[in-house]
Parts: C-alpha cells; sequence; structure tokens
C-alpha cells in the first residue's frame, strides 16, 4: 500500500457558514495548532484524498490549503509520502525553559530494591501473554469483578498458602497494581471504617506517610531496632492500625523476632487493630528457609501485601492482598473505585506463570545468583572498609553499611556521584539519629563489578574524610 493512502484522523472541522473559505478555515486551523505546539514537527497528516474525504469536501480545496501551507514552511511534503508538520516547525510561543541537562551515567549502582530485571524470563512470559490474549473470555475482557480474575486470585491463594504460610481463599485475594495501590487502597478502607492513626516502622519509605495522610490517617512514627518494631511502643502511639516489613524491614533489614511477632499478634487482639504485612521480597532468604508470615498467626486482623516488583520486575504492577473478611467489602469498593481493577489480560498470564511451576523455577536461580553477589559484596566490603559493620539478614536485595559517627552521609553521596556511584542511604529514609549508614544494593549489580565497585566507594569515602578534616 502506497504510504499517503494510509487513513489517518485528524480533528479539523470547516463549515460553509463560517467566516473564510474552506481552504482558509483549514490554513487557519492548521497554522494555530502548529504554532501553539498540538501538531509537533514530523507529525504525520492525512493525505489529501484522506482529509477531503474526512471532511467531505472536494480535494482540490485540501490539495491547495496543503500547497499554501507547505510554501509557507509549515508542512513538508514529497511524492508519495505522507505530509508532515515541518522541522523544525513554526512556533510563536515564547521559548521554553532550558531542560536540565541529562543525569551522569552511573558506573556503579548500588541502589536499593531492584532485581536484576536481565534475568526475566522474556520467552516464558511472552508465552502465557500470548496464551492468556487467546484464551481470555469474552467475560473476562469486560470489567469484572474489580478484585480480579479468578484464575490468578486462585492460583495465589495457593500459592501463598504453599511458600508463606498465608490462609488465604479465592474470596478474600484482590489483585493490585502493586504495593503502593495496595497500601493506598487498604489506607482509604481503614479511614472510612473509622481509623484515624496509622503507626508506620521508622526508619521507612517516606511514600508511606505521604500515602496515609492521602488516605486521611494520620502517620505515627515507632522506631525500629534490631528484632523490628519496637511493638511496647505502639501503646503510646494510639494507632489504629500499624504497617510493618516484618520478614525483612525496609530499610535495615532486621527480622521481626518470634517474641515481637507474638507482641504484635496480642496488640492487634487487645485493641481491635490491623495490621498491614508488606511481604515484599520474603522469597530471598540465603542462609536458611524463609520465615512465614505474620498473617498466618492471625488472619482475621492482618493485610497481607505481596507483589511480583522484586522477584520478577517493577514493570509488571502486579501486587496482591489478602484481606480479612471484615475488610472485604470496602477494599473491594475502593479498588474499584480506584481503577475499576487491573489488567486482566497479564492476570491470565501471570495465573499461568504460578501454575506452570515458573515462578518457583525463576526464583530457585534467582537466590543462587543473589547469594553470591551479597557474598561477593561483604567480603569486598571487608577488605576495602574494614572499619565498617555490615548490618542485617542474609536476605532481600540490599544490606547496610554502618560507618563509623565522624562520617557525613551527604558529603559521600556527593563524593560517590561525582565517582559516579549510586546507593542510598538511611537519611534517605528520615533516620538521622543513628550512626551513618548506607544502603547498598546488590540485586542488579553484575557480580564482576563488585569489588571494583567497593573500591571506588571507599575512595570516596576517605576523599569526603579528608574534605571534612
Amino acid at each position: 500500500m502506497n504510504e499517503s493512502s494510509r487513513t489517518t484522523e485528524l480533528l479539523l472541522t470547516v463549515s460553509k457558514d463560517a467566516r473564510g473559505t474552506l481552504g482558509a478555515q483549514i490554513e487557519g486551523q492548521l497554522r494555530t495548532r502548529i504554532r501553539d505546539g498540538a501538531l509537533r514537527a514530523g507529525t504525520e497528516l492525512p493525505s489529501t484524498r484522506d482529509l477531503a474525504r474526512q471532511l467531505g469536501i472536494s480535494r482540490r480545496v485540501v490539495v491547495d490549503a496543503y500547497g499554501q501551507l507547505t510554501a509557507e514552511g509549515y508542512l513538508s511534503v514529497r511524492q508519495g509520502a505522507r505530509p508532515r508538520v515541518a522541522a523544525p516547525a513554526v512556533d510563536a510561543r515564547p521559548a521554553a525553559a532550558a531542560s536540565a541537562p541529562p543525569a551522569p551515567e552511573i558506573r556503579f549502582d548500588f541502589r536499593p530494591s531492584m532485581p536484576d530485571v536481565t534475568t526475566f524470563p522474556r520467552a516464558v512470559w511472552a508465552r502465557c501473554l500470548r496464551n492468556a490474549a487467546t484464551t481470555i473470555t469474552d467475560a473476562d475482557l469486560s470489567y469484572g469483578d474489580p478484585r480480579g480474575v479468578v484464575e490468578l486470585r486462585s492460583a495465589l491463594a495457593d500459592y501463598l498458602g504453599r511458600v508463606r504460610g498465608v490462609v488465604a481463599t479465592t474470596e478474600t485475594v484482590v489483585i493490585t497494581s502493586g504495593y503502593t495501590q495496595s497500601l493506598a487502597i487498604i489506607g482509604r478502607a481503614l479511614s472510612q471504617a473509622g481509623a484515624r492513626r496509622i503507626a508506620l516502622e521508622s526508619p521507612a519509605d517516606p511514600e508511606y506517610g505521604m500515602i496515609a495522610r492521602r488516605a486521611g490517617l494520620e502517620p505515627v512514627p515507632v522506631p525500629v531496632d534490631a528484632d523490628g518494631i519496637r511493638v511496647d511502643q505502639l501503646q503510646a502511639a494510639k494507632a489504629d492500625a500499624v504497617a510493618v516489613t516484618p520478614a525483612h524491614q525496609h530499610p535495615t533489614g532486621a527480622v521481626l523476632s518470634s517474641a515481637r511477632r507474638s507482641e504484635l499478634v496480642d496488640w492487634l487482639r487487645e485493641h481491635d487493630a490491623i495490621a498491614i504485612e508488606d511481604d515484599y521480597d520474603a522469597e530471598h532468604r540465603y542462609d536458611r528457609a524463609a520465615i512465614g508470615a505474620v498473617q498466618g498467626l492471625e488472619p482475621d486482623r492482618v493485610v497481607y501485601a505481596g507483589s511480583a516488583s522484586k522477584t520478577l520486575a517493577p514493570a509488571l504492577r502486579l501486587g496482591w492482598l489478602v484481606v480479612p473478611a471484615g475488610l472485604l467489602a470496602a477494599v473491594r469498593e475502593e479498588k474499584l473505585l480506584t481503577d475499576r481493577g487491573t489488567a486482566r489480560i497479564e492476570q491470565i498470564a501471570f495465573a499461568e506463570f504460578l501454575t506452570g511451576g515458573h515462578l518457583d523455577r525463576h526464583l530457585r536461580r534467582m537466590r543462587l545468583r543473589y547469594a553470591r553477589r551479597r557474598e561477593a559484596l561483604v567480603a569486598a566490603l571487608g577488605d576495602a572498609l574494614p572499619e565498617a559493620t555490615v548490618r542485617g539478614i542474609a536476605a532481600g536485595l540490599h544490606l547496610t553499611v554502618e560507618l563509623p559517627p565522624g562520617d557525613d552521609e551527604g558529603a559521600i553521596s556527593a563524593e560517590a556521584l561525582d565517582r559516579r556511584i549510586a546507593f542510598s542511604t538511611m537519611s534517605d529514609y528520615g533516620e538521622r539519629s543513628g550512626p551513618p549508614t548506607l544502603m547498598l544494593g546488590y540485586g542488579h549489580l553484575n557480580e564482576a563489578a563488585v569489588r571494583p565497585g567497593v573500591r571506588e566507594l571507599a575512595g570516596a569515602i576517605r576523599a569526603a574524610r579528608e574534605r571534612a578534616a
């Protein structure tokens, strides 16, 4: 087919009753839209024949209008090709502010909480996605139940019961677009039910407090130590709910001890409260079997939350909740009002990915890879920074590095950025009272780059110390 014969829609109207000829109306509207930037340089326009058909007018009128705009420099027309907005397009608007210079390319990327997306099982996922697109029912192509498709909710109930000890049924599972949406939905449901305050671990991701406020809840920080959240301080927080990361606290890397788990369950029962359990990377445990979810101890008072972001790739935007019966109706309503449900073809694909054992196989491969990277990182830190102390359990996708009290996190970060090294510090998560601490991710860092990256990081730390001295 000739390129100019393809149909292209263009928002344009002409009328014999309007001021000016039909050709002048076409010229005026196109000039204005090109000047205003609505039609950008390089944008394809309909052929003269196509636009004449759309407007119900003579092709000669369009030919003449395009010819005039081409002569003025607004359009670019060549034989056998579709007309385009000329580059550079005429722009009568004030010049826009210069864009910020691009960020320097990172040489050693220690940023935490990122899996190795280069290992994403593309071929298997493509097959599952293709099968989902060809087998999805007409009913599932509609909006359907905002909780998600039955196939995935059922598969997740089985999987979570098997690997995380979660008590779930198809009815109590709700599919979301990741933990951020999960927390927002639960927060609004709790607020509608009368909750006013939610306890958040400190340190924690600053976004969680913002999400809580948007939901109408007052966030109250509760400190974390080596045994997890300080349950004894929940009483003073006067909270109606608490959000926790018990399997691998983010960002400190602590695990909620068995004694604290019992205390947390007792507190929930005593205060008729709700816990939101963010089980974000519990599948990544390298020194022993992962500890079971707290939800299995008190399914009527714990909302379990998980996602595919740390196990597969954040781009999937797939998360899930296991919701107590008392909150289920409110959560379903909030999910309906949020987006009427997460993308359904992808849900069916993920259901096949789960039931076919592909996630289990992927996790087995990645545990070995992440464990080797963590070991390499710990060894490199011991050689290059013997004065530092590695904290956190052998799990997840990051570890914390505690530095001597005199070090300055901000100065180290600035020096490292000059050397194109990226990482996070505990101050990024709101914690400024403890010793200077770096968070180093190893999930997406090539094993061969670990040792040279740590040597460069050690150089940045020592340079920052020399500047301070």
